[in-house]
C-alpha cells in the first residue's frame, strides 16, 4: 500500500486501476467498504476564451438556446479537472474515489478557474 507521508508511493500489482464506476459523489460505493483514507485529490485548470470563440458565442447568443461553443470549453475544462483528480489519486495507490465535486471561479472577466475534488480511499468488498 502507500504511506500517505512518503512522496514516492508505489500501487501494488493487485490494486484495480480506477473506472467511472469506482468514483462517485457519493460518500461511500454499495457493496463496498472503506478500509483506508488517503486524502483530498483534485485536478485543476484555468480557461480563457479566444477572441474567436467569444465572437462566435456572441453570435450563437443573439439566436438564443445553448451556445455550444461555450459548452463545449466547460465540458474540455470539466474532462481535464476530472482525469487530474484520478490521475492524482491513482498516484496516492487508491483504487476510488468519493464525495466528488466540482466548483468554478471566475478570475477575471473570460478567466475562469474550474476544480474537481474528492477523497481518495481504498475499498474492499462488503462481505
Amino acid at each position: 500500500m502507500t504511506d500517505p507521508y512518503n512522496s514516492s508511493p508505489t500501487m501494488p500489482a493487485e490494486m484495480p486501476v480506477i473506472g467511472d464506476a469506482m468514483v462517485t459523489t457519493a460518500q461511500a460505493l454499495p457493496g463496498l467498504r472503506v478500509v483506508r483514507s488517503l486524502g483530498l485529490v483534485r485536478g485543476i485548470t484555468v480557461r480563457s476564451r479566444s477572441i474567436v470563440g467569444n465572437i462566435f458565442g456572441g453570435l450563437q447568443s443573439l439566436f438564443g438556446g445553448n451556445i455550444t461553443i461555450y459548452t463545449e470549453l466547460c465540458e474540455q475544462a470539466r474532462d481535464e479537472t476530472y482525469r487530474d483528480m484520478v490521475r492524482h489519486a491513482r498516484g496516492l495507490g487508491a483504487n476510488a474515489i468519493i464525495a466528488v465535486r466540482y466548483d468554478a471561479t471566475e478570475l477575471m472577466a473570460g478567466l475562469t478557474e474550474v476544480l474537481c475534488y474528492g477523497t481518495a480511499v481504498v475499498v474492499e468488498r462488503d462481505d
